[in-house]
């Protein structure tokens, strides 16, 4: 399976996952920051940015996808790396911690704590995101110009989008328009829901970071992710939409890198951070 990647730094791997529809450069804002501390792969899924739709076509489900990615990890040469990612790159980062494939996961926003009537609800927003896309690029171009037509394209996943560039809005609005993946995921997504009860036999560090302003999944979801799984720390990103990279940077940054041990976490001994101790909870 073909996987494009941007790959730089050093020290221990952590890989980057991104949402249905997006492109690996919502990282961006937090890349360099990251990369101060480790080698950072931050890839695009199969069927999204410039990974084509495997040869044997999308995975069916979310066991397919993980199954997909654990040979390419292999191949890479990366053994139980840290791993980010949200909404949708958020539930695949939980479930590789939850097969014990990783070495810390950190879950912005992740899909998997929804209702049916919830998932319905995001799924048509990014539909209709999707459809926008399809607009004649050069008339894209022009319109992302200006600052509240960005803010009405991107409100529903950051909460600051008249301070996307133009290069940058029109760069995700192609990639959502190119995403051949986008309608294999969405329906697959109609019977996923995560099962916190294999990720607490899991005995590495997880945090979920829940932006306060997400207009996808709400935050309200935090709190049935802080239910179904007691080990971990769950976080409320004031500010911060559905997509927080570009909200809260510096916020974001050090979540993922108090998660790996990078960095000290408050009120977390180093045994926690590195992940001798299992997992700890946090009201955020």
């Amino acid at each position: 399976m073909q996987v494009h990647v941007r790959r730089a730094g050093s020290g221990e791997p952590l890989v980057l996952i991104h949402g249905i529809g997006h492109r690996h450069q919502a990282w961006e804002p937090v890349f360099d920051r990251l990369c101060a501390h480790h080698e950072v792969i931050a890839l695009d899924l199969p069927g999204f940015g410039l990974s084509p739709v495997p040869e044997a076509g999308m995975p069916a489900d979310m066991a397919a996808t993980v199954a997909a990615l654990l040979p390419v990890l292999a191949e890479w040469g990366v053994e139980r790396p840290h791993v980010a990612g949200y909404s949708l790159g958020g539930a695949i980062a939980l479930e590789l911690a939850a097969a014990g494939a990783v070495a810390s996961a950190t879950a912005f926003s992740p899909a998997g704590f929804f209702t049916p009537a919830e998932r319905r609800r995001a799924l048509a927003i990014l539909r209709l995101l999707r459809l926008n896309a399809h607009l004649p690029t050069p008339l894209m171009r022009v319109a992302l110009r200006s600052a509240s037509v960005r803010a009405l394209c991107f409100a529903p996943l950051v909460c600051r989008p008249a301070a996307l560039t133009v290069e940058r809005a029109l760069g995700d609005a192609l990639a959502l328009r190119r995403g051949l993946g986008f309608p294999a995921v969405a329906r697959a997504a109609r019977d996923y829901r995560f099962d916190g009860a294999r990720l607490s036999r899991a005995s590495v560090p997880v945090t979920i970071g829940w932006g306060d302003r997400d207009r996808i999944f709400g935050v309200h979801q935090a709190e049935r992710a802080r239910a179904g799984l007691p080990g971990a720390r769950v976080v409320t990103l004031p500010g911060c939409g559905h997509v927080p990279m570009s909200d809260d940077p510096d916020r974001v940054a050090r979540l993922i890198l108090e998660t790996t041990g990078a960095v000290a976490a408050p009120g977390v001994t180093s045994a926690v951070q590195g992940g001798d101790a299992g997992l700890r909870g946090e009201q955020g």
